[in-house]
């Protein structure tokens, strides 16, 4: 992982003396409300319902022990003992005080971290793919292109107020798990005719109020022209983003009132003028990025005699099993898999993990996955590197500290915003509803029988929950002060990306596990052998789904 040199370390140090200056200010009356507003933004300060909330960045989801360790420390000394893991891979504290807020970024100055750009009209943190650089599908590690990304884009003055907030996530394997169609800017790693490696690039994607697809702007662009390319996307939103309506300020809205075609010439012309300009990436700077990204001492193992003996031990033992055929996959190594920590457990909030479960996780990097813990957009952990000679000795450990459930990719591995519990934006509480749902599901051989299904809620139309690209999303809604809540099916994050279409009228939240039990219900009766529940939406349409659910109800 990337390692702080000098110079990173004095911006993040004088960063933080910077706010810590600025919040002295505001507390003494010398800064008002809205000249503290963008300050605290930029450096990931919210204001939420019931106390200020501190999002910490993750740069494409890679912490080592030392920095796990400093977060449970954190939690206990500024806030409640615990932290929660965000879809964008960030790390969020839910409770810190203001005056206090100064203190904590000190703290995390000291083991190269910070909450830069978390929040705020600016780029945010790049995501990527949890199983970078371990994945069997991966074309080439696309970990070097975020941290060449991070880098230009952290503190770049032209970009810091742009109309709206900015995400770019970046793919670099055959399957999409950095919903590269839902950002701003997504870049696929790709092979050109002549077997060269570049990108693809997408950009107007997004959720939110007016969910939208991503478009194709480029097919292939040489790995040199990235930074370039992408300076001039975000000049032409720069110039031409909305941004006397606030709901009407991304870019997927700039794209969409454009035209792709319109919008990728105004790329075009702006590239031309910098295309070969002092962003050009150099042979030497791509090698230097990717020098960060080398591979662990791992061991020369025999793969086919470690599957083996893995699968005796599953076999011995059906509940171990179950744990690695759906939380471990298959690693480029042989003999090592990796691993995913589920934080899904039923009667916890989704994402959240106490500072005493951040220790012992730290411990058992430290000892099975050589000292490096990532975090996931869909609000997990994972330990990439463990031999298969281990899993059993992990999952052991991992049982007593309540992160062994064996569900990631079912039903009750849900995306979840904190929504009405903290949120200050949210229309309805998110939290209940996914405990409940968890609570009536919870027979897991029927929720294997079920197949993978991506549910995921959010709380109102920012969509942090990412609910429409959810197999099956759930937001909350107001009505005349009440909480309800709308359902929607079909969405996909992957590379056939989709929106949900909406069910029809909105539920109450105690009909919401009858309303799930239907759906599904519906999708038993309906599926062809071996179908998924997004190919049978997809065959017979939303219709079923909408009779069974509301000739019930009535």
């Amino acid at each position: 992982m990337y390692v702080y040199d000098k110079v990173d370390q004095k911006i993040i140090d004088e960063r933080v003396a910077q706010y810590r200056d600025q919040t002295a200010r505001y507390l003494a009356g010398e800064l008002s409300e809205e000249q503290f507003l963008p300050l605290r933004l930029q450096n990931g300060l919210y204001i939420q319902r019931l106390a200020p909330m501190l999002r910490i960045a993750v740069p494409y989801g890679l912490l080592n022990t030392r920095q796990v360790r400093k977060l449970a420390w954190l939690s206990r000394e500024y806030d409640k003992g615990y932290v929660h893991i965000s879809t964008r891979q960030n790390v969020q504290m839910n409770w810190p005080q203001l005056p206090e807020v100064p203190d904590i970024l000190a703290e995390l100055a000291a083991v190269e971290m910070h909450a830069v750009q978390t929040s705020g009209n600016c780029i945010r943190n790049t995501t990527t793919d949890q199983f970078a650089g371990v994945a069997p599908d991966e074309l080439t590690d696309p970990r070097p292109y975020c941290e060449l990304i991070r880098q230009w884009s952290t503190f770049h003055p032209e970009f810091a107020f742009l109309p709206r907030k900015f995400k770019i996530a970046v793919c670099g394997s055959e399957s999409d798990r950095a919903a590269i169609y839902a950002h701003d800017i997504g870049l696929e790693l790709v092979r050109n005719d002549k077997g060269e490696i570049g990108l693809k690039v997408l950009a107007g994607g997004g959720l939110g109020r007016t969910p939208v697809i991503g478009s194709v702007i480029c097919d292939w662009l040489a790995p040199r022209h990235m930074l370039t390319y992408l300076e001039a996307i975000l000049r032409v939103y720069n110039q031409h983003g909305r941004r006397d309506n606030k709901y009407k300020a991304r870019i997927k809205i700039l794209v969409r009132a454009m035209g792709v075609d319109a919008f990728r010439a105004a790329v075009e012309k702006e590239w031309a003028a910098i295309k070969d300009g002092p962003s050009t990436l150099t042979e030497n700077a791509l090698a230097h990025a990717a020098s960060f990204f080398t591979d662990p001492p791992y061991e020369t193992l025999d793969g086919a005699a470690a599957n083996r003996e893995l699968a005796d031990l599953c076999s011995e033992d059906a509940i171990f099993s179950n744990w690695v055929e759906r939380n471990t996959r298959e690693h480029r190594v042989d003999g090592y898999r990796s691993v995913t920590v589920s934080l899904k457990a039923t009667g916890f909030p989704p994402g959240d993990i106490t500072a005493e479960q951040l220790e012992q996780l730290a411990d058992l990097a430290d000892e099975f996955s050589f000292g490096e813990i990532r975090t996931t957009h869909q609000q997990n952990l994972v330990l990439a590197d463990v031999r298969s000679a281990d899993l059993h000795s992990l999952w052991q450990r991992l049982q007593p500290l309540g992160l062994a459930t064996a569900n990631i990719g079912y039903l009750t591995d849900m995306i979840c915003c904190p929504g009405g519990d903290y949120c200050a934006l949210a229309n309805a509480k998110s939290i209940p509803v996914a405990e409940a749902i968890q609570a009536r599901f919870d027979d897991m051989d029927y929720v294997y029988d079920l197949g993978p299904i991506d549910v995921n809620i959010s709380g109102c139309m920012n969509a942090c929950g990412h609910h429409h690209i959810g197999h099956i999303g759930i937001l909350g809604v107001d009505k005349k002060g009440q909480e309800f809540y709308q359902v929607c099916l079909g969405g996909s994050q992957a590379k056939d990306a989709s929106i949900g279409k909406i069910l029809g009228p909105s539920f109450k939240q105690e009909d919401m596990p009858d309303v799930m039990e239907k759906i599904l219900d519906t999708f038993v009766s309906l599926r062809a052998e071996e179908e998924s529940f997004l190919d049978t939406y997809r065959r017979v349409g939303i219709d079923p789904f909408k009779e069974r659910v509301y000739a019930e109800a009535d």
